[in-house]
């Protein structure tokens, strides 16, 4: 891309794939985008709307894994689900055929309807389910192991084993990195990664909003 060159023009939005291991950092990430006035999508979250009762995705998924994934209230019990698909990686094959086509659709139509110039797409499988396919720009987020284990135990209230497992289910960050355009490395400080962010932004040619 031209220095300098405004990457909107023409095609709106640009979109930006925000992708890296769990708990690397892409929250982080995510969020000092969008004060530079980008529209963050979160696929996790578009994930649990299309698994959420009575939809489609959420009938799959209990006839799959059965009624014990259940919370008291009927919906999934996200904890409960991961205890089973993170020691099974055949079964976090077959919850992730259930549970991408209706989120990467889903997705899909919300870049469809944006307005903003810039639209960030974060997932920690964006790669996986073909979501890099619809980007414009891959930017993969990468820490220490140890830090993801830290940070699922002080933010998400995992167990250290618990922890561990679900670093251990991912494929190695190395994997994504051959197709990043830009790499953020977050095992520094708050301060570090958003020079490393602001950065790359500027390197896009776009004003902040």
């Amino acid at each position: 891309m031209a220095e300098g060159t405004d990457p909107t023009i023409g095609r709106r939005p640009f979109v930006i794939g925000l992708t890296g291991n769990i708990a690397c950092g892409k929250s982080t990430v995510a969020g000092i985008l969008a004060t530079f006035g980008a529209e963050v999508i979160d696929a996790d979250r578009v994930a649990r709307q299309v698994m959420a009762p009575p939809g489609p995705v959420y009938q799959a998924v209990v006839r799959e894994f059965g009624t014990a994934i259940l919370a008291p209230d009927g919906s999934i019990d996200r904890r409960k689900l991961g205890q089973i698909v993170f020691s099974d990686p055949a079964a976090l094959r077959r919850l992730d055929a259930l549970v991408h086509p209706e989120t990467v659709a889903a997705i899909r139509r919300i870049i469809a309807a944006s307005s903003a110039r810039v639209v960030v797409v974060e997932a920690v499988k964006l790669i996986e389910a073909g979501l890099h396919h619809v980007c414009d720009a891959l930017w993969i987020v990468t820490c220490r192991k140890e830090q993801q284990v830290e940070r699922l135990v002080r933010q998400r209230h995992l167990t250290r084993a618990e922890a561990i497992q679900r670093v251990a289910a991912q494929e190695p960050v190395e994997t994504k990195l051959a197709l990043a355009d830009v790499v953020i490395d977050t095992s520094g400080t708050v301060e570090d990664t958003r020079r490393q962010v602001e950065e790359a932004w500027s390197r896009l040619g776009l004003a902040r909003a």
